[in-house]
């Protein structure tokens, strides 16, 4: 029988702490909240204890930071989207900032199971001076288990309505899609990280994150190839591709860590869950 799991997260700043008041339903938690870098700054983790997702299952996250306030929000492993006996699984995220607040939205990848029919969507609000650090990372298969992606197909949607929109439709049939070098170019991890705010940003203040992150990204591990791009006033965005997901994942840690102090003036020191 498929689940439906909802998560309702309502991040508020009271008197300089950041609270947490959240709602479930199904089959998804949150860890208790933790303050590693004091009041302002709420650290949390989603559980998903039946670990992946079939044919009919939802998972379904809602966000909301208040005025000032500033949550970060990770995971202790991937998202399985697993085989499908035709159904498709989806899981859909939506984030909301009020003004002045900040938000890390920071999962581990979704892995896409060969035969698998998945959907995974973000979309994400940001008010006057919200500023918002994210990612999406994907592997196609599991290619050091022999478990090619050869079956099945992946769909995502991320926006940020009235600023930026990706959409992708990964097929394991489209062999010009996944082997061109128009394409993914044999490559089967794809990630994407993106600093947003509701504010333009200053010219300086442009260049600057773009040559924090370029310096960043001249160290990749090698068959990372990546590439940072501001596309509009409000937004930087960080594209990869690697034949496996750890030296990706990797990469956009590094990103995140420098872009932390640069933008924010805060410790890019890792969460402790990236280091379970």
């Amino acid at each position: 029988m498929p689940w439906h799991a909802q998560l309702l997260l309502d991040y508020r700043l009271d008197a300089q702490r950041t609270v947490l008041r959240h709602e479930h339903n199904g089959p998804l938690r949150i860890f208790k909240s933790l303050y590693p870098e004091g009041d302002a700054i709420c650290h949390n983790v989603i559980i998903h204890p039946p670990g992946g997702l079939v044919g009919g299952d939802v998972l379904d996250v809602q966000v909301h930071v208040g005025r000032g306030a500033h949550g970060l929000i990770s995971t202790p492993g991937a998202t399985r989207f697993y085989a499908s006996d035709g159904l498709p699984t989806t899981q859909q995220v939506k984030l909301v900032l009020d003004a002045g607040a900040r938000l890390e939205w920071l999962p581990l990848e979704a892995i896409a199971y060969p035969g698998c029919q998945a959907h995974n969507s973000l979309r994400a609000t940001l008010a006057e001076g919200a500023e918002l650090l994210a990612w999406d990372v994907t592997a196609l298969g599991l290619p050091t288990a022999g478990q090619a992606f050869d079956q099945g197909r992946f769909n995502q949607r991320l926006e940020i309505p009235g600023l930026w929109l990706e959409q992708a439709r990964i097929d394991a049939a489209d062999t010009r899609l996944l082997e061109s070098p128009l394409g993914l170019g044999g490559q089967r991890c794809l990630g994407t990280l993106w600093l947003a705010s509701g504010t333009p940003f200053s010219r300086e203040r442009r260049e600057q994150l773009l040559d924090g992150v370029r310096a960043v990204l001249d160290t990749a591990p090698a068959g990372v190839r990546a590439g940072a791009t501001c596309p509009n006033p409000q937004l930087l965005v960080v594209r990869a591709v690697a034949p496996l997901v750890e030296p990706l994942m990797a990469t956009l840690q590094q990103v995140w860590a420098a872009l932390r102090p640069l933008a924010w003036g805060l410790d890019g020191t890792p969460p402790r869950i990236w280091r379970v």
